[in-house]
């Protein structure tokens, strides 16, 4: 049984309903924590997951909201005898160590050990029993990757774009998964109020059309600006407006599939 829990849903502004985006993959009892930003112990206890079981963490890339949870994190589980396995492109393993440093989160007394495995761009690495990860670049920021999952046993391969603007190498591989979850700062009209946005996110309206462009079946938006005012429902008709395929619009602590 594979399952995605949606912990936040929210940009780089955190609002009264909606936390920064991260998310927790669960794979037959297997926990894969996709970035950490801040209350990630909270909300995975919140939610009735141990984040103890937690095997792997991939970060995106190295902007607070996409990280900053991490020493928290660490430091909640310090007593606990495990080791995770952090992946991220070199500059931001190089980022992690440092940061874990600071707070001194990396000496003998801790018996959480953090493991740090840089990936290159294109890489693709087995990282489990069953589970595969690929490693794109994205323009985002020099840190930036996207992350394809392969989940072997379930047959089914998820795509995590982290946050980026439309880039054609993410939509070619977009075209043979079963689940893309992409970043949809905001309606097009704020795009278009501040064009230097279109350099570094994604528009709902944007999404829609290049999600239909490459065929995704499946698509879950997220990353939802915190500083302007827009409702959920304009961002799923800016999606609607171009695309025809299973779209589901997640709210913080909200599963997928959900419940049948």
């Amino acid at each position: 049984m594979v399952e995605l829990l949606i912990l936040g849903t929210g940009g780089a502004t955190a609002t009264a309903s909606r936390d920064n985006t991260s998310f927790l993959v669960k794979i037959d009892g297997r926990l894969i924590l996709v970035d950490c930003p801040g209350s990630i112990i909270h909300k995975l206890k919140k939610a009735g997951e141990r984040p103890e079981a937690i095997s792997s963490l991939f970060i995106t890339h190295i902007h607070p909201d996409h990280i900053y949870g991490l020493p928290s994190l660490v430091h909640s589980l310090m007593l606990v005898e495990k080791k995770i396995y952090i992946y991220g492109s070199r500059e931001t393993m190089a980022f992690v160590a440092t940061l874990l440093d600071l707070f001194e989160l990396r000496q003998r007394k801790i018996k959480y050990q953090t493991v740090l495995v840089p990936l290159e761009p294109g890489e693709e690495k087995r990282i489990d029993q069953g589970l595969r990860v690929k490693a794109i670049a994205t323009p985002h920021h020099s840190s930036s990757l996207a992350y394809l999952l392969t989940l072997e046993e379930a047959q089914q391969k998820w795509l995590f774009s982290g946050d980026t603007p439309p880039h054609p190498p993410l939509w070619a591989e977009a075209r043979t998964v079963d689940l893309l979850i992409h970043e949809a700062s905001a309606p097009q009209r704020f795009f278009e109020a501040y064009p230097e946005l279109k350099e570094v996110h994604t528009s709902s309206y944007e999404l829609g059309y290049q999600a239909e462009r490459a065929g995704v079946k499946r698509l879950i938006p997220c990353h939802f600006f915190g500083e302007v005012d827009f409702s959920l429902e304009e961002i799923e008709a800016e999606i609607r407006a171009n695309y025809s395929g299973e779209l589901f619009i997640p709210h913080d602590l909200e599963r997928w599939p959900g419940k049948k």
